[in-house]
């Protein structure tokens, strides 16, 4: 299959670019509006991209209106800080519930029923369950391509690190961490580990494997197909029943 991408709209070059740039570390961004309101909000298109100083950049499209800016791009322009905290699997739906798009009001902490912890060097406020959080000043904001998407980069001026993930000679417990990623309009959990190069017989025998599902759904179900699914990236699909 050959594709031009000029011949394609914004939703279908989303489709393409999030179903093979996979899978991607989510940036669970926090940050607080000049009014004093905490928000919360997922970010695949995330990445590293400074060692010294650590540096790390969000892409952040429109509200589903294609309109209006979101919370996070908002207050990160108007505050110059926020806060990117890593999501492990005992968050993923707390993460997920903060993904729905809401008034600039509503604090998601409170939504999704997170603690929160104060932060050293920005006022954001972190998540206290977050097994690695990183306060960040914002350094620059770009405005890229025509769908009003923004690039928000960040320098990191603190890390927080759960001790029980802190090892010898300054490495972080990547074994233990539980990372959850982004694939096309779903997660995955990273939970295997290898070096190269691994034996020729189990690249043969796994080869042609899926990926197993862990949500008991049918194997060529994607939230893609669902009517509520928006190339907004905010979640109006798959939500988790809440009590009331």
């Amino acid at each position: 299959m050959e594709i031009d991408p000029t011949t394609l709209d914004t939703d279908a070059l989303y489709k393409i670019l999030i179903g093979s740039v996979v899978p991607r570390p989510i940036g669970w961004a926090s940050t607080l509006s000049t009014a004093g309101v905490a928000n919360l909000a997922p970010f695949s298109f995330f990445t590293v991209v400074s060692r010294n100083p650590p540096m790390v950049s969000l892409t952040i499209q429109p509200r589903s209106d294609r309109v209006r800016l979101k919370d996070t791009l908002v207050n990160a322009r108007e505050t110059g800080e926020f806060v990117i905290n890593i999501v492990s699997l005992p968050q993923v739906n707390q993460m997920h519930l903060s993904s729905v798009e809401h008034d600039p009001e509503t604090d998601e902490f409170d939504v999704a029923g997170l603690a929160k912890a104060p932060c050293v060097t920005v006022r954001p406020p972190r998540v206290a369950d977050a097994p690695v959080s990183m306060e960040c000043k914002v350094d620059r904001i770009l405005a890229l391509g025509e769908a009003g998407d923004h690039l928000v980069i960040g320098r990191v001026t603190r890390f927080h690190i759960h001790d029980a993930l802190w090892l010898e000679r300054g490495r972080v417990d990547t074994a233990a961490l539980q990372p959850i990623g982004r694939l096309a309009a779903e997660y995955t959990l990273s939970n295997s580990v290898f070096s190269c190069p691994i034996p020729d017989d189990f690249l043969t025998a796994a080869s042609d494997q899926r990926m197993q599902r862990l949500d008991g759904k049918a194997t060529g179900w994607s939230p893609l197909d669902e009517k509520g699914w928006s190339a907004a990236g905010n979640a109006t699909v798959g939500l988790p029943a809440r009590s009331t």
